[in-house]
């Protein structure tokens, strides 16, 4: 290799490392951030009125209504305008902090596993609520996986029977079908 060379993969291999240390500084200051910002609010979330069990339920119902407009979003059609796409993009981020972040907010309110310092402490209220939002999320997800699978078994009964009276009438079979 030629002394140019040298000096560009040399600088591709720091270009990488810098990358890879700066990414992973933002991805702890996210998360340091995040911790934070639950920590503050999940002490005035579980004083709310209905205390604690009612703010899991609701947050576990924003959980199961996050993932099926996620999975909605998610299965969208591609021949779109840039901006449709954009706005597209938008809503299925939004969807999937609405699916994962109540789980977050309220895992962050529950103690740090080997933390002494205050910062860590029990936050009074935080497990109900998330036994409250694991009760609410299965539960109300079930039901919802129960009812999309009644209808999409309702529209292949429909669309079967169609297809029955379209044969009976001899239409609803290939050209080559009848005449073979």
């Amino acid at each position: 290799m030629t002394r140019a060379g040298d000096l560009r993969a040399g600088l591709g291999v720091v270009g990488v490392i810098l990358g890879l240390v700066l990414g992973m500084g933002v991805i702890l200051l996210v998360m340091g951030l995040w911790k934070r910002f639950a920590r503050e609010a999940v002490p005035g979330l579980v004083d709310l009125p209905g205390g604690a069990w009612m703010v899991g339920g609701g947050l576990g119902v924003v959980t199961v209504l996050g993932v099926a407009g996620w999975l909605r979003c998610a299965s969208g059609l591609s021949d779109r305008t840039r901006l449709a796409r954009g706005l597209h993009a938008v809503g299925t981020a939004v969807c999937c902090a609405a699916a994962f972040g109540p789980f977050f907010l309220l895992l962050s309110g529950l103690p740090g596993r080997n933390c002494r310092s205050e910062s860590c402490a029990y936050i009074p209220g935080t497990g109900s609520a998330f036994l409250a939002y694991v009760l609410s999320a299965g539960l109300v997800g079930w039901f919802v996986h129960r009812w999309t699978g009644a209808r999409a078994a309702e529209r292949v009964a429909l669309e079967r029977e169609r297809v029955r009276r379209l044969r009976k009438k001899g239409k609803g079979k290939s050209r080559a079908a009848r005449q073979g």
